[in-house]
């Protein structure tokens, strides 16, 4: 049975939560960052209006101060008697001269210091109001010497700053609360695919490789990933068809020399006096050559198709590969053998790998030659080519290609007598295809087959 879906939830543990969850904590960063430089900035604009303001009204009366044209009683500016006041100081700091609701207020500041010109600051607890007030200092010159000082009370400031604050304080997380469906909602839409390919897959049974995953028609990376998917699916299904047909193939092959050597014992059991000893070991010994000679040859292809078969980078003589083979094949006196055409090559890769190779193809060569088997072997345009061709009845060109099939036999009857598998082709084309190289059946004037082998060439 086919396992059920997660639900989406807001735990972290999904692509879906995770993307909602750093995009919501980004931007609430982003907005916290810039509410707080957005009051900060207003607060400081502000702030400086006051400045400008306390500024152009110390530029109105500094004049008439210095001349003593109000006394002790400085005019007041506007109507609200908390807003601001004018006070003017002596060297001691003692208040000389203040507005009338500045009455018995202390010195708001210090009196200046010789060398000192003007000074802005904010000062608390000023008995006026219970608020800030921003303070400017200014020397009036003279002996002794006078500090003009205007305040202005920052109440209008921080009520403007505190309504700001408290907006952004209840928009932001509104705001990032709805950024947080939004992205919710529009991440689940964009995964929507992705979950239906998950599904998809997760129902797919081991006999069910041919189903394939939904596809969205766009061109974009979900699309992708379905088309990647479902081609890894075409390569599973592959695989394991290939899988099956060897297992049912090497099964097959096994049955035949295991059925004959369990006859010949079971003859040899039920008519022991029948027998004669030496042909029945001699008979037992071929098919147990045959049946050594097959699983050898499964085993060489589960490595190779593992993995676990590697080729090192090292240098091959092939020229003494195949003087080696063509003795082999003189000692056994089947066939004749031409060497003729064999001149000094060398390629890269395992010398072990490539002696099975070429030995698979004067075994081929051999079973099937009326009389002769050639070898040729050169260097063209950086590249070894080795050939092995024999004289038998050859191979029709729309089976040159289905040769290298596994179990493959184009005369069946007359390749089992021989003891030929229907492995040793694939394993060539296996080894030359791990070694960078090329193998194939190629049209030629004379009888025969003539199969080339194309391998890079160690310089």
């Amino acid at each position: 049975m086919a396992r059920k879906g997660r639900p989406w939830t807001l735990a972290p543990r999904t692509v879906r939560s995770q993307v909602t969850w750093t995009a919501t904590g980004l931007v609430a960063v982003v907005l916290v960052l810039s509410a707080f430089g957005l009051v900060t900035t207003q607060q400081r604009v502000l702030t400086h209006g006051i400045d400008e303001a306390m500024i152009q009204r110390a530029d109105n009366i500094e004049q008439d101060v210095v001349r003593g044209t109000f006394g002790s009683r400085l005019p007041n500016e506007g109507r609200d008697p908390e807003d601001s006041f004018l006070q003017v100081l002596d060297a001691d700091g003692s208040v000389v001269a203040v507005t009338d609701n500045g009455t018995g207020l202390p010195a708001a500041t210090r009196p200046l210091r010789r060398g000192a010109a003007q000074v802005l600051g904010t000062v608390q607890d000023v008995p006026l109001s219970n608020g800030e007030f921003r303070v400017l200092a200014r020397s009036l010159g003279g002996s002794p010497s006078q500090t003009l000082v205007v305040a202005k009370n920052l109440d209008d400031v921080n009520e403007s700053v505190s309504i700001l604050t408290r907006s952004l304080a209840v928009a932001i997380p509104i705001v990032t609360g709805l950024l947080a469906l939004l992205v919710w909602w529009l991440t689940g839409r964009v995964l929507r695919p992705v979950e239906s390919i998950r599904r998809e897959v997760a129902s797919i049974e081991g006999h069910e490789l041919h189903r394939r995953v939904p596809a969205p028609a766009s061109d974009d990376e979900i699309a992708r990933l379905a088309s990647t998917m479902n081609e890894m699916l075409h390569r599973v299904e592959e695989a394991t068809d290939r899988q099956r047909r060897f297992v049912a193939d090497a099964s097959h092959e096994l049955r035949g020399p295991l059925t004959r050597l369990r006859s010949s014992l079971e003859v040899t059991i039920a008519h022991p006096d029948g027998v004669d000893p030496v042909t029945l070991s001699r008979e037992l010994l071929g098919d147990t050559v045959e049946l050594q000679k097959l699983v050898d040859d499964l085993l060489f292809l589960a490595r190779s198709e593992s993995g676990s078969l590697e080729v090192p980078h090292q240098p091959v003589d092939l020229d003494d590969l195949v003087l080696e083979e063509a003795r082999r094949l003189r000692e056994r006196g089947t066939v004749r053998v031409d060497v003729s055409a064999v001149s000094a090559a060398r390629t890269w890769g395992s010398a072990d790998q490539l002696t099975r190779a070429v030995r698979n193809l004067s075994s081929n060569a051999e079973r099937h030659a009326a009389g002769c088997v050639t070898f040729e072997l050169r260097e063209v345009d950086g590249r070894s080519e080795l050939v092995v061709a024999d004289d038998g009845p050859g191979i029709a060109p729309e089976h040159r290609e289905l040769v290298f099939t596994r179990f493959t036999r184009l005369d069946e009857a007359r390749s089992r007598d021989a003891g030929g598998s229907g492995l040793g082709l694939a394993i060539v084309q296996d080894i030359v295809a791990r070694h960078e190289g090329r193998v194939g059946v190629v049209e030629h004037a004379g009888p025969g087959a003539r199969f080339v082998v194309d391998l890079p060439r160690a310089e």
